[in-house]
């Protein structure tokens, strides 16, 4: 679990709050995960004492939760299904639900033993199909409906985690989805993590987010980025 809280008074007013959580569970035969996210913040650009305060605006409103349920064949081959569901609204994005069907390889997955001399690493990959139905509406500037849109087509995806040392680890998740059953579009998305071990359960850690959309609604940009740093709790 992680939380993050800005909060700024006086000459400018800022609130912004991002939280998210996930948890997994294995089995000799199947692997089951969990994942959610949310944020939310509200932005007041600084003004001179005595002038008409300025109305705060939406700068953060969106949400997600994603469950995956993968059936070992072997050590390192897995068939999963997924299922999720997201919104955005100052991307325009209302809801997007979708599914997806796929095979996993687990290319290795060693852990820290110091009588051995090996740390934690893992390296899987996800090929698949996925669909998804996108509803959109602008909510900012001004309210404005746009039309829906589909998306479907194969999805690759990569988990890299590797412990640099006893209380240091970097990850990188990646993934591209190009849809192919209507118009082209390619969406790409790629986390960077870095986390320090406080202690067994509290870790601090900066990460870099980048989401790309080669066709996003319109008026919108292409490219989201976001630089965070997170206190993490693990149960």
């Amino acid at each position: 679990m992680g939380l993050s809280l800005i909060s700024l008074t006086g000459n400018a007013s800022t609130l912004t709050v991002s939280g998210l959580a996930s948890a997994l569970r294995k089995t000799e035969h199947w692997i089951y995960s969990v994942k959610a996210f949310g944020a939310y913040g509200r932005s007041r650009p600084p003004q001179l004492e005595g002038e008409v305060e300025s109305l705060s605006q939406v700068v953060a409103l969106n949400a997600g939760i994603e469950l995956r349920g993968d059936r070992r064949f072997t050590e390192h081959l897995s068939g999963y299904l997924l299922a999720g569901a997201l919104t955005d609204h100052v991307g325009s994005v209302e809801s997007r639900p979708y599914g997806e069907a796929g095979a996993s390889i687990l290319w290795f997955d060693t852990k820290k033993d110091e009588k051995l001399g090996t740390r934690d690493a893992t390296l899987r990959t996800d090929f698949a199909f996925r669909y998804a139905r996108e509803t959109r509406f602008q909510y900012y500037p001004e309210r404005l409906d746009l039309p829906d849109v589909d998306l479907g087509g194969p999805r690759f995806g990569a988990l890299f985690r590797y412990g640099i040392s006893k209380d240091i680890t970097f990850q990188e998740e990646a993934e591209i989805l190009v849809s192919v059953i209507t118009e082209s579009r390619v969406l790409f998305s790629s986390q960077t993590q870095v986390m320090a071990n406080l202690t067994d359960a509290l870790a601090l850690g900066v990460g870099f987010l980048v989401k790309s959309d080669s066709a996003p609604p319109p008026g919108k940009v292409s490219t989201d980025t976001a630089l965070s740093f997170n206190l993490t709790i693990a149960l």
